[in-house]
């Protein structure tokens, strides 16, 4: 076989001629069949622009599903833990679906176009699932992640490009909201989403406005320090605001191949996301059963751990050396200055009580140091500025 057509193709993002001209460090990943940059330059300087300026990151690969017809809320009602009943038409939730053991298939975002018009996006592909639970359903589903290129612009300084690229009303776009407008000479949709915890927005628009709406972009934010930003320097902020990562933080549904491995929402700490009351949906029997049995298995924490060195894929022990759970995702935070974590701890353990530390392995110009660092549980987010939800945006 010719090794050139045993090669899988890696596809380019409609970005991709700003995106590889701007990355310096030739630092690539595959995130969902395309190319996209890991760092540009610097991971620090992408990620301080986030936090105290702008960032332009390429969100084009997230899967992105259109669902319609006149069955497209009751399907999605169905298939989702949250009561897409009170989804109001011109905003965006944050959902999850779940197989028929409770166990989580994925998270994601669900926007509401209008009474019958939605889109899902999530990490992973689900198409299969998703047709195969749709039978019975008067509902059309399209992957549409070729056909709808997305940018997610993020920062305290976000609104103020948007008003200079042309988005005059921007400010008064509500967290969770979605919108029409121009920049340019591009009609696109505008949410006030993102995966940072602060103050953001993202971007869709067709595939052949890519270039022009990067270009207007970044002509209108120099003044307001507009930095390209790699998916390095977005795990950073994302672990501040506590958000999980699938495949880091959980394994979405068809990615094991060991039995007990997926979770479920209420032993990622998703309970919020599942509504009980609103009929039946995908898991809701086995949820209920584990919510009244208190059979859940683990819980996700967050975590502040004593010293500066990342506590990455630690393991945590209580204070008689049992194992008492896992680090799934760590950093030490620029901004909250601390080491923070998300962790998966066994169920009914008690971090202060037990005593919980994690078992981090640092390596010192060839070898190498055991810490063991003790552990306090916090809330998550970590880091929760208040003009993340302020409205008006962009005035502190």
């Amino acid at each position: 076989m010719n090794d050139a057509l045993s090669l899988r193709q890696v596809l380019e993002t409609p970005f991709h001629a700003r995106t590889s001209a701007l990355c310096r460090t030739n630092h690539w990943g595959n995130w969902a069949g395309y190319t996209t940059v890991q760092v540009y330059e610097d991971v620090q300087i992408e990620y301080f622009a986030a936090r105290n300026a702008a960032s332009l990151f390429d969100l084009s690969p997230m899967t992105k599903y259109d669902i319609e017809g006149p069955g497209a809320e009751a399907f999605l009602n169905r298939l989702l833990t949250r009561d897409v009943r009170k989804l109001r038409a011109g905003r965006v939730a944050y959902v999850a679906w779940c197989d028929d053991d409770g166990m989580l298939m994925d998270d994601g975002t669900l926007f509401r176009f209008d009474a019958d018009r939605f889109r899902l996006c999530s990490q992973e592909r689900h198409l299969p699932w998703l047709l195969d639970s749709a039978i019975g359903f008067d509902v059309d589903i399209a992957d549409v992640t070729e056909s709808v290129a997305g940018l997610s612009l993020q920062g305290p300084t976000s609104c103020e490009v948007l008003r200079q690229a042309g988005c005059r009303d921007i400010g008064a776009l509500r967290p969770f909201a979605l919108d029409r407008f121009e920049i340019d000479g591009v009609t696109l949709v505008i949410s006030r989403t993102g995966f940072t915890g602060d103050l953001g927005y993202e971007l869709w628009l067709p595939p052949g406005d890519a270039l022009a709406t990067w270009d207007a972009l970044m002509d209108a934010g120099p003044l307001h320090g507009i930095t390209p930003m790699g998916s390095l320097a977005l795990d950073m902020t994302r672990i501040e605001a506590g958000f999980l990562q699938a495949n880091v933080d959980f394994l979405a549904g068809g990615r094991p191949t060991r039995t007990g491995r997926l979770r479920s929402p209420l032993e990622l700490g998703l309970a919020w996301l599942v509504d009980f009351d609103k009929g039946h949906f995908n898991g809701r029997r086995a949820l209920l059963a584990e919510r009244d049995n208190r059979a859940s298995r683990y819980r996700l924490v967050g975590l502040d751990v004593d010293g500066n060195k990342p506590a990455t894929d630690a393991f945590l022990y209580d204070r008689r050396g049992r194992e008492a759970g896992v680090v799934t995702s760590a950093m030490w935070s620029p901004t909250c200055k601390k080491s923070i974590a998300i962790a998966s701890l066994n169920a009914g353990v008690d971090v202060d009580l037990d005593g919980v530390w994690a078992d981090i392995y640092v390596s010192r110009e060839l070898r190498w140091r055991r810490i063991k660092a003790p552990c306090r549980e916090v809330p998550r987010p970590f880091f929760n500025p208040a003009r993340r939800r302020a409205t008006p945006a962009g005035h502190r």
